[in-house]
């Protein structure tokens, strides 16, 4: 109980968020943490004893505190500190408390006790990421397993809101990964809920393509579909559309021998690739990305997938993309670009008819969903002048796809 009051108080204290702040300690958590370490000693010896003399008692109420102390301190305040490396601070009293409270773990962990996982997750992040006490853990060698353990453990940190935590989520999950084999990950890990929200939650698109990278091509083909299914954000899909297209480009070179992204297989996913999700009604800038990707994806097909090979079944599929994807985005495409235009010349005409010396007004204007306040006319201007071009930009790489269409048509 002493135990678990005093570290109350101590996790009250504002935690170091540098090297200058950990070396200065004005609030006191170093000192503090330094402080527990001695106190807890000469009782963690006791147990050690008691252990040697009498052997491991499951009732032993010291050890239970010692054992509880442990976890609440990986828990707070460990999991919310940034420990510094030794090579940027030689003599780190926080460094050198959770060195302290990991010696004193491993043998927690042999017993079959059910550990808060928030403690886990921090003892996870000092093990795999400080390599704190990693010596006296059991070796494991297969990273698939190491991934798979983790997984767990990152999911949770990367669910809070917490900057801490959300970037030892992110180090722990790309330090885990990078260790596991490109194309090595099963299709069943997809059965695991973190394998599929873990990518999603990463904030860098390095880390959400190494995710992919290492899954195995039948896994990829299933992770494809389902975050197309579940995604709702653009961005994201338009970048699995991205690595759709590269592995066709993959799948249609000699001797690959992969089917997953060629004929029957690749259909049904051409099929999520190639739709509007309002129809025409789609936002299209809030939908740039995924449009942008998805031209781009089927114009290559059309030119790389000749139509007397046909090995990706796009042609046998395009009366159908184009009656239920382009003919739904022309109309979208001509309806977004009459509104923008209206939207200029009403405000060309506004600012014109104002006289000079007059104030402009402050406006606003929405676009992609997202409502930007007190805009002038110039930065209104400026707004749907770059809406037309992205307009532009979607009708250029439309127009080269009719034309290939309409060329195939011909012959």
């Amino acid at each position: 109980m002493v135990l678990a009051t005093v570290l109350s108080q101590v996790n009250k204290l504002p935690v170091p968020q540098s090297r200058e702040q950990e070396e200065d300690d004005v609030f006191g958590l170093c000192r503090c943490c330094t402080a527990l370490s001695r106190f807890i000693r000469p009782f963690v010896e006791e147990i050690r004893e008691n252990i040697k003399e009498r052997g491991l008692s499951r009732n032993d109420e010291l050890r239970e505190e010692i054992l509880k102390f442990c976890m609440k301190s990986l828990s707070e305040p460990l999991l919310d500190v940034q420990l510094q490396d030794a090579d940027t601070l030689q003599t780190s009293p926080l460094r050198d408390f959770a060195t302290e409270i990991l010696c004193e773990v491993p043998g927690f962990l042999e017993e079959e006790v059910r550990y808060p996982k928030q403690s886990l997750a921090s003892l996870a992040h000092l093990l795999f990421m400080h390599h704190i006490s990693i010596d006296l853990f059991p070796a494991v060698l297969s990273p698939v397993f190491v991934l798979q353990c983790n997984m767990e453990y990152v999911n949770l940190l990367l669910s809070r809101t917490e900057e801490s935590r959300l970037q030892k989520g992110l180090e722990l999950y790309e330090k885990t990964l990078v260790q596991v084999e490109d194309s090595s990950l099963p299709c069943d890990l997809l059965e695991l809920k973190s394998f599929l929200n873990v990518p999603q939650r990463t904030k860098g698109l390095s880390v959400f393509q190494l995710s992919i990278d290492k899954f195995n091509i039948e896994a990829k083909y299933k992770f494809f579909k389902c975050m197309l299914k579940t995604s709702q954000h653009p961005g994201v899909e338009g970048f699995i559309i991205k690595n759709i297209k590269n592995q066709i480009n993959l799948a249609l070179k000699p001797g690959n021998g992969n089917s997953w992204f060629l004929g029957k297989h690749l259909l049904p996913l051409l099929r999520q690739v190639l739709t509007l999700p309002q129809g025409p009604e789609t936002d299209l800038l809030h939908n740039l990305d995924r449009i942008m990707e998805s031209l781009n994806l089927l114009r290559y097909l059309l030119i790389k997938d000749k139509e007397w090979c046909n090995e990706t079944g796009i042609w046998t599929e395009l009366c159908t993309i184009e009656e239920n994807y382009l003919k739904p985005l022309r109309t979208g495409l001509n309806m977004s670009r009459a509104h923008y235009e209206a939207e200029l010349k009403s405000t060309k005409e506004k600012k014109s008819s104002s006289t000079a010396d007059s104030r402009a007004p402050a406006c606003t204007v929405s676009v992609g969903g997202e409502t930007l306040p007190n805009m002038t006319p110039e930065m209104q201007l400026q707004v749907l002048q770059s809406a037309l071009y992205m307009f532009d930009l979607i009708e250029s790489v439309f127009a080269r796809i009719e034309e290939i269409a309409e060329a195939k048509g011909e012959t």
